[in-house]
Parts: C-alpha cells; sequence; structure tokens
C-alpha cells in the first residue's frame, strides 16, 4: 500500500542535527496519520507521499519548516518564589510571552535556576536548528473512521482513548505542568 491521504505510516527514524550529532534515535517507531493532520512535521509528510514499506531516506529540514528560529524574546527570567517547590531545570509551566498576540499560552522550559531567579525559555528546545532525519518506513495501513475523525493514531504507538478517564500521565510524561501569571 502506498503512503496517501488517510495511511498510518509507522517508521523507525534517526534524528540529528546538520552536523550529523545524533539527538534521538526512536526506541519505538514514529506512527502518525498521514494527510495534514499536524501530527508530524510537513516536510516529512511531503518526503513519504506515495511511498511504500521499505522506502528509506535521510531528508534535512531547515528551522523554518522544523520548530522555527531562536527568538530569544521568548526567554524570561522570573522570581523564584513565582513558581512551586521542588523545582528542576527541564520542569515545564504554562505562560505567557510578553505582548504575545491573542493572549495564547504557551510552554516554557526551566532552564537555568539561580538562588532567587529562574530561567524559562518559550522556544522549542530544536528551535533554530537544522534537522536531519533518516527515515525507513517500516508499515502502511488504511486509517479507520474513528482514526480519521479524531485526526490521530488509535492503539500501539498512537493515541489511547481509556476508558478508565485516565487521559494523561503517559510512562516517561515526567514534566510537571503549572500555569504562570
Amino acid at each position: 500500500m502506498k503512503i496517501a491521504q488517510n495511511t498510518v505510516v509507522t517508521v523507525n527514524y534517526k534524528l540529528s542535527d546538520a552536523q550529523n550529532n545524533l539527538i534521538e534515535e526512536g526506541a519505538q517507531p514514529m506512527v502518525y496519520l498521514h494527510g495534514g493532520y499536524e501530527n508530524t512535521l510537513p516536510k516529512i509528510e511531503e518526503e513519504l507521499d506515495g511511498k511504500e514499506v521499505g522506502y528509506a531516506s535521510t531528508l534535512q529540514v531547515e528551522p523554518d519548516d522544523a520548530f522555527g528560529d531562536y527568538d530569544a524574546e521568548l526567554v524570561k527570567v522570573e522570581d523564584r518564589k513565582l513558581l512551586p517547590e521542588p523545582l528542576e531545570v527541564g520542569m515545564q509551566f504554562e505562560g505567557m510571552a510578553d505582548g504575545a498576540p491573542d493572549d495564547e499560552p504557551m510552554i516554557f522550559t526551566v532552564t537555568e535556576i539561580a538562588d532567587d531567579k529562574v530561567v524559562l525559555d518559550g522556544n522549542h528546545p530544536l528551535a533554530g536548528m537544522a534537522l536531519r532525519f533518516e527515515l525507513s518506513v517500516i508499515d502502511v495501513r488504511a486509517a479507520t473512521d474513528e482514526e480519521i475523525a479524531h485526526g490521530h493514531v488509535h492503539g500501539a504507538h498512537g493515541h489511547h482513548h481509556g476508558g478508565d478517564g485516565d487521559d494523561d500521565g503517559e510512562e516517561g510524561d515526567h514534566f510537571r505542568s503549572q500555569p504562570l501569571h
């Protein structure tokens, strides 16, 4: 089956920077719903469109087509007393960028902690970087009607709608999130 609109694609991947320094080697394959559902980068979808199981490629994606340029204005220093304890580098908080349009909240990551100050960065950790993806298609299947309606993959390595009402707290999700004022 060819990769096309409304197919579920399973891809082994390795992510490096433009100098080929390894950033992440997917321990689990990436599984996404193909066709503009924003489940992966558009350049990856463009590269894989029309391909089949066994296709392999190395793709370089520039910052404009990945996570954007690094914006120094998205870095803010806050009083430590405004944030909950215990506080650790890597924790994430929802907050507002200074002068943010439309009052849209964003995620800030704690990047540095001093005695009474905390540095919060609203940039994606990969912002400003050209990224190199080594991709290998290992499965393609038709999406279910439910996956199409929800706009994402269900099941193994995809999204789960648990019947127990606990839809968050996936394993590995060790960041705590707090609203910032």
